[in-house]
């Protein structure tokens, strides 16, 4: 029985489309604004993250972000957010105490949704993110390297995702760059968003967003957006993961002739075969890097 998701919820849809469903964490006192006031300047500070003006599609969201200045306090961007146009992003949550039991009930229900679906036991990497964001701010779109749900507790918002490894939204060069690191600043378009599915989304509701589906959010005018997501990969996300970092090495190598390399997400087993191949250059890179060093 799951505990922290509710209604709605459908294991066979993970990481193959998204969909709404309930949450059953409204009122959790960890996620109250005082306590979130006592977390975040009690966290690391690589880990709190902010931008100090309203993004838009098209925009870098990776780079966007930049720690707080050391003349503005983080508890004041909190106070002022209604009318700052700001967007804090905190970064593993659940290094406070205060979030260490909401972790693991929510890695608990991400792994029996996982096991239901045959894709592991294990959620690999899980962390928490929360995202304080002003009325009417944009969260510009953009893939993510892992599969999320995301849960909404004050404010509301618009969410529209697109179908993951759609070419139409998101090119197989461009996806592979993105996930290797190489390249966030993903191309917009915005005739592409007829190609979405828009979710209105209102406290007490719960998202997931498939593995590098494309996404861009638009917080309500009504008041001070807060969400949480837990990330996460699974047994199948990290092959994808592996498949993708290959083909972004193999690519290069292939485009000297003209030719390019087969798209992920297309076949289980090349995506395996590339993921394989892909952990063993890894290994053989880092052995030489200690030889030499």
């Amino acid at each position: 029985m799951l505990s922290c998701f509710g209604s709605g919820v459908d294991s066979q849809r993970l990481d193959r489309e998204a969909f709404k469903f309930q949450h059953t964490l409204l009122g959790h006192p960890s996620l109250t604004l005082e306590n979130l006031a006592r977390v975040i300047p009690a966290l690391p500070s690589d880990k709190v993250t902010y931008s100090q003006s309203l993004l838009k599609n098209g925009d870098d969201f990776e780079r966007t972000f930049s720690k707080p200045p050391k003349d503005r306090l983080i508890e004041e961007v909190i106070e002022n957010i209604r009318i700052s146009n700001s967007y804090i992003m905190v970064n593993s949550l659940e290094l406070h105490s205060s979030f260490f039991d909401l972790r693991k009930q929510l890695i608990a229900d991400v792994q029996a949704l996982m096991q239901e679906r045959g894709v592991g036991s294990v959620a690999l990497d899980p962390r928490l993110f929360l995202f304080i964001a002003s009325p009417n701010s944009v969260t510009p779109f953009h893939i993510d390297r892992y599969s999320t749900f995301l849960m909404q507790f004050r404010g509301s918002k618009q969410v529209c995702v697109f179908a993951p490894w759609d070419e139409r939204v998101v090119s197989a060069e461009n996806r592979e760059a993105y996930v290797a690191n190489r390249n966030t600043q993903l191309p917009w378009r915005a005739e592409t968003d007829t190609l979405s599915t828009k979710f209105d989304f209102s406290p007490g509701e719960a998202l997931h967003i498939p593995f590098v589906a494309g996404h861009h959010v638009r917080n309500g005018g009504d008041d001070v957006s807060i969400s949480m997501s837990i990330i996460f990969n699974t047994r199948e996300s990290m092959a994808w993961r592996g498949a993708l970092n290959f083909n972004y090495r193999l690519r290069r190598v292939l485009s000297r002739v003209g030719i390019a390399p087969a798209p992920v997400g297309q076949s289980l087993l090349r995506d395996a075969a590339k993921s394989h191949m892909w952990a063993v250059a890894s290994r053989t890179s880092r052995a030489l890097k200690t030889v030499r060093g």
